[in-house]
């Protein structure tokens, strides 16, 4: 039994004196050990919270965060809309409790509320709800599933849904609990279809890294452009006015293959240089790349076919807010990685902004080889609640 090591019982660590004590010390187990203890800053961060009240929610233009999930439902049948409007009440006060560090009511671990972390939770309608709701014709014409692409291979368990939260904070446990918590007080209206989870390093301000090592979201947006780009204006569907429209892809990678490709390879299948992201053409990460620049002998500095150039807008129409997570699961039997990358775009329009990069990127992109989507979903992103007595999604329902 391992509580009769050498020198050290069960009885010794908890009634032992100076010994126990001297053992533990050792180890370094103890609460004030190197590696346990927490700095003041990092005790504070944990508990700074992000208002949940505004003309939009949260989660988007916020900066993004360590760790992420993605709950995506389908109503239960029979669900109708004033079944909805209630769900939507429940998600507005449990969401605004929760952000605030606040346990919601009925929480059944309320202590894991306490630390709210910059907890953010946003959430979408998918196109089945406008049908459930007897609303068709305020779905925006751009809200359904995006067409087939032959790049695809699309696994129901994480393709569509008629809600989606995304749940964002600094901590796992934050994550969590939200995400359960939330899951949980609803689910005699709706089943939850898929939980994607994601997390993203890197020091603030600088641009993380996913896990092929390549640094992802280098071509972002800035903020002064979100009216123009992100936020809707509410022209064609004025519900909707200070929402936005997401995109969820799942991208599987092949990294074990990744791993056979040398750095040249590697960048010339990117269009960036691995060590600080910036484009062959350039120096610095956020050097626009030339794509037109060839060498002594007339080549491309960056090959045409390679993931920067493919990507590339052709007119500013074509940008939108990128977000990438890592994920990293339990690989299958046989398999060494179960890996990828939860790739998020919001913008005003999919089908003017997201569609045609989309298109090429399927079309042909050098990355390709090495990453595969396997799920997709749409969402329209309401605008935020402007204060108490409100609720998420209640532009929708007003007549």
């Amino acid at each position: 039994m391992a509580d009769r090591q050498p020198g050290l019982s069960r009885r010794r660590l908890l009634g032992g004196g100076a010994a126990a004590v001297g053992v533990a010390g050792a180890a370094g187990i103890g609460w004030g050990a190197a590696g346990f203890a927490r700095t003041d800053a990092e005790v504070d961060s944990a508990r700074d919270v992000v208002a949940f009240y505004g003309p939009r929610q949260a989660g988007i233009a916020t900066p993004p965060p360590a760790h992420v999930a993605f709950a995506g439902f389908d109503l239960a049948p029979g669900v109708a809309r004033e079944d909805i409007i209630g769900l939507l009440r429940i998600w507005t006060d449990d969401a605004h409790r929760l952000t605030q560090g606040t346990p919601a009511l009925a929480d059944t671990e309320p202590e894991l509320a306490a630390r709210p972390a910059r907890l953010t939770i946003t959430v979408g309608f998918g196109p089945g709800l406008f049908t459930a709701a007897g609303l068709p014709e305020r779905q925006p014409s751009w809200l359904r599933p995006l067409p087939p692409f032959p790049i695809d291979r699309l696994d129901p368990a994480y393709t569509g849904a008629d809600l989606v939260l995304q749940i964002c904070a600094e901590e796992a446990t934050t994550v969590v609990h939200a995400t359960r918590v939330l899951s949980k007080h609803v689910r005699s209206l709706v089943r939850v279809r898929w939980v994607q989870r994601g997390f993203r390093d890197a020091p603030p301000g600088q641009t993380p890294r996913n896990l092929m090592g390549q640094l992802d979201g280098t071509a972002g947006i800035p903020p002064a452009d979100f009216d123009r780009l992100v936020w809707d204006d509410g022209t064609t569907q004025p519900w909707l006015t200070g929402g936005t429209g997401l995109v969820l892809r799942r991208i599987a990678m092949d990294l074990d293959t990744w791993d056979e490709l040398d750095t040249d390879g590697r960048e010339l299948t990117v269009g960036r240089r691995v060590s600080d992201g910036s484009p062959l053409t350039g120096t610095r990460e956020h050097d626009e790349p030339d794509l037109a620049a060839v060498d002594r002998n007339g080549i491309p500095v960056i090959p045409p076919g390679s993931h920067v150039a493919r990507a590339r807008h052709t007119h500013d129409g074509e940008r939108f807010l990128r977000r990438g997570f890592n994920y990293d699961e339990p690989p299958a039997p046989g398999q060494l990685s179960n890996s990828g990358l939860l790739f998020v775009a919001y913008q005003r329009d999919i089908d003017t902004q997201f569609l045609p990069v989309q298109r090429r990127l399927a079309e042909f992109d050098a990355l390709n080889e090495w990453t595969t989507p396997i799920g997709s979903a749409v969402f329209a992103i309401p605008p935020g609640v402007p204060g108490p007595g409100h609720y998420l999604g209640q532009q929708l329902f007003e007549r």
